[in-house]
């Protein structure tokens, strides 16, 4: 359960994963201009591809809610 606290990890994953292929542009930013547009033709790979490459920003946008709830608390 550590792993998915590790925010050196995390942005490790995002800055991999989530940005790769990296030329001509981040995947996972083609993809929701894609969805922006309206989505026509995605089919369930593309959505798949979607979950996969942006799970990691996912677990990022979480780490960063509970550090920033946590300031409050201490």
């Amino acid at each position: 359960m550590k792993s998915i606290n590790d925010w050196k990890l995390i942005l490790f994953l995002c800055l991999t994963l989530g940005l790769a292929p990296f030329f001509p542009e981040p995947h996972i930013w083609g993809k929701l201009k894609w969805i922006i547009g309206g989505a026509k033709s995605m089919e369930f790979m593309d959505w798949f591809d979607v979950v996969l490459h942006g799970f990691s920003f996912v677990l990022l946008t979480r780490i960063v809610l509970i550090k920033i709830f946590q300031i409050g608390k201490t």
